[in-house]
């Protein structure tokens, strides 16, 4: 499908109601703000008192863009009556542009998801659910019905981060998808449980972590819950963007980024060996073929560097891009000469 840009209003529409919802998270700040430094990288927390104890609260890592959110909390406090407005406004203001909304079911579960913190703490969405954001951060219009083919919710985040935070969500996920009336799927073991299915139809939401070699379970700490781990998903999981889900006056969320989540989606296809698999294998082939197309116009700096850097991993890792692109001749011919196959 050729790419249909948005209307400059909804394009400008979208990028403020983010920004204001990144203004509205900095102005829950409670307490003092504090370094932790890790493996070259700075992280920041706030330090506040629970009665006799003190809390610290993970922000986010230390960007410049956070840091003056921070510094201008009380100012964003102050603001917060007048800036709940607007982004209603600016809601409704999307929707009137045509860009596709989240139904109600997901849009309440990313919700709850989001005030427990799972974003905050690393959560990622990825697979299609993720992909349905991209038409705001890359003002780009969407098939309806090719997002309506799965309801399934997938997060995922790194387990060495979620270990190394020292910090967990405020309501656990389980919690939250047994309130919204979904059921574990027991593990092997029946204790690691990592997936929920809706008990009233077919949504499944699983968590999911990057595994080097063996595809077993691992805990997340911070998120409070077992995830499934999957290889080739630390590629995709890589300096994750913020969006919004366009659900009520919208919804902070995490995802890759789109052109990470583009050549991911050749290695998935690939991955995935007949019957209904097929199927999504056709549809992940189809999100990156559409991605690459938007990309390649609008920030193909950026695609050639994803691209170049999932070809530089291995063997393995060209083979599987390569298999999906012979079945791809148009993306194919776009990602020429970005890398060396």
């Amino acid at each position: 499908m050729e790419p249909v840009s948005l209307s400059r209003s909804a394009v400008v529409a979208y990028q403020d109601l983010l920004r204001l919802h990144l203004d509205e998270r900095a102005a829950s700040l409670m307490g003092s703000i504090e370094e932790r430094h890790r493996n070259g990288r700075v992280y920041l927390y706030e330090r506040f008192r629970i009665g006799t104890e003190m809390v610290s609260r993970y922000l986010g890592e230390d960007r410049p863009e956070l840091r003056a959110r921070l510094e201008k909390a009380e100012t964003l406090k102050q603001q917060s009556e007048g800036r709940r407005q607007r982004m209603s406004q600016l809601a409704r203001t999307l929707r009137a542009e045509g860009l596709l909304t989240t139904d109600r079911e997901t849009g309440s579960l990313l919700l709850a998801f989001s005030r427990a913190g799972v974003f905050r703490l690393g959560g990622t969405l990825v697979g299609t659910s993720a992909y349905g954001l991209y038409q705001g951060e890359l003002g780009v219009r969407m098939d309806a019905e090719e997002l309506a083919q799965t309801g399934d919710i997938d997060i995922a985040s790194i387990e060495r981060l979620s270990v190394a935070l020292d910090d967990k969500v405020e309501e656990s996920p389980a919690d939250i998808l047994n309130v919204l009336k979904f059921d574990p799927v027991p593990g092997i073991n029946n204790k690691q449980v990592w997936r929920w299915r809706q008990s009233h139809g077919e949504v499944m939401v699983e968590f999911l972590t990057p595994a080097l070699g063996e595809e077993g379970v691992k805990p997340l700490p911070a998120l409070g819950v077992s995830a499934q781990g999957l290889n080739y998903l630390n590629f995709l999981l890589a300096e994750p963007v913020q969006a919004v889900a366009l659900y009520r006056s919208g919804v902070l969320v995490q995802v890759p980024r789109p052109e990470r989540f583009a050549i991911h989606k050749l290695i998935v296809a690939d991955r995935r060996q007949g019957g209904p698999d097929q199927i999504k294998a056709r549809k992940d082939r189809a999100q990156a073929a559409f991605l690459v197309a938007v990309l390649a116009q609008d920030r193909p700096d950026d695609l050639a560097e994803a691209y170049k850097d999932a070809l530089a991993r291995g063997p393995r890792w060209r083979e599987r891009i390569g298999a999906s692109l012979k079945r791809m001749p148009e993306t194919a011919g776009v990602l020429k000469g970005m890398g060396s196959s």
